[in-house]
């Protein structure tokens, strides 16, 4: 263990965080996501929500300030009545860590697997709540 790193963030994980570059994506999906279909790097964090892992996520990884859109998430398919709560939650944590989040980058279901294809990593999770991936892209650490 280490001083600082949240316990959530396994060890696989952190060595992700870490390779990441700039402007490279990385997927939290729900316990839903084909997630080992789709990933060239799969982590394994079941038992774990989204919002929990995006919590320590983002508490250690810098959003992309050149991206108009850094954050990505899989719009509702038409016709489904399902309104996805989850998305507040999404909000006001990204919201805690960039001040400059306005808005997520909406892509539909299929576009959204395309994509995810060629994230990075995806991390598999336990999440329950539908409509619940999310995408980030990783932006570049400033000295302070």
């Amino acid at each position: 263990m280490l001083k600082g790193i949240p316990k959530i963030i396994s060890p696989d994980l952190m060595k992700v965080l870490m390779e990441m570059g700039h402007g490279d994506e990385i997927v939290l999906a729900d316990g839903n996501f084909p997630a080992a279909s789709c990933a060239s790097t799969l982590v394994r964090c079941d038992g774990h929500s989204v919002s929990e892992l995006l919590e320590a996520i983002l508490k250690l990884f810098p959003l992309d300030s050149y991206s108009e859109k850094p954050v990505t998430l899989m719009k509702v398919v038409e016709g489904d009545p399902t309104i996805p709560s989850i998305w507040e939650d999404f909000s006001e944590t990204i919201q805690k860590y960039n001040q400059n989040h306005s808005s997520f980058e909406m892509v539909e279901r299929f576009e959204f697997y395309e994509r995810s294809k060629d994230a990075y990593a995806i991390v598999a999770t336990g999440e329950s709540a539908l409509y619940a991936n999310i995408i980030l892209k990783k932006g570049v650490v400033v000295d302070e």
